[in-house]
């Protein structure tokens, strides 16, 4: 949006019905299971997602001129350390005391801010944290329960959204494409197979510090 290439008009819309489509799957993958759990109804969905937009537009302009007292080389640091964060601290299905989605989210929402405030107009600030919402809260969330209804599903969706990724960025910046498609192959593909090569390999060093171990039958003292 920053080079003209897409209005904030054209990116409100894709958003809002991609919103849509993906507010149906999920409802259909589902089954109203999580409905019934939470008592929530579709009008109560509806409601949350007007009083959302209606706030973030209102307070566009805010947002637009949030961080006009900072550097632009400022921003785009901290920007890039919110988003390395949000990668650290995102909930990949592991048990660790380093998973936070809380923080994940937050980091990515305020990177989004304050990208979006050097943007041109509030409007574009208002498209980029409504798009921001959908990628960073919303889109997790379905893909969660995708992978616990459908997983071959799934498998199709992120595949899908990874060359979609790429090729968006391809768009804006080939050599940032080709190393972006690097990265993945790399941490998708090549670390996997580097850890089980070096199974093989594995093997475990004995000394005093290992704890002791009686070797000795005690029948003869329990008789």
């Amino acid at each position: 949006m920053d080079q003209t290439r897409l209005s904030p008009q054209q990116l409100f819309a894709s958003g809002l019905v991609i919103y849509l489509v993906g507010y149906l799957l999920f409802d259909l993958i589902d089954l109203g299971e999580g409905r019934m759990h939470s008592g929530r109804t579709r009008w109560a969905d509806l409601k949350s997602t007007v009083v959302f937009v209606t706030f973030t537009y209102g307070f566009s302009p805010v947002l637009k001129t949030l961080t006009e007292s900072i550097s632009t080389d400022t921003i785009y640091a901290m920007s890039v350390f919110m988003l390395l964060g949000h990668l650290i601290f995102f909930d990949y299905g592991a048990n660790a005391a380093i998973v936070s989605s809380t923080l994940s989210l937050n980091m990515a929402i305020f990177a989004s801010v304050c990208l979006a405030s050097r943007l041109p107009s509030s409007l574009h600030a208002f498209a980029t944290v409504t798009l921001a919402i959908q990628i960073f809260a919303l889109w997790p969330m379905f893909q969660k329960k995708l992978k616990a209804r459908a997983p071959g599903c799934y498998l199709t969706v992120t595949v899908v959204y990874t060359l979609a990724a790429v090729l968006g960025l391809l768009t804006a910046s080939p050599t940032a494409a080709v190393l972006y498609a690097l990265l993945l192959l790399t941490i998708t593909f090549l670390c996997p197979h580097y850890l089980v090569t070096l199974q093989s390999s594995k093997d475990n060093i004995h000394g005093p510090w290992d704890e002791a171990e009686i070797k000795e039958d005690l029948s003869r003292f329990l008789g």
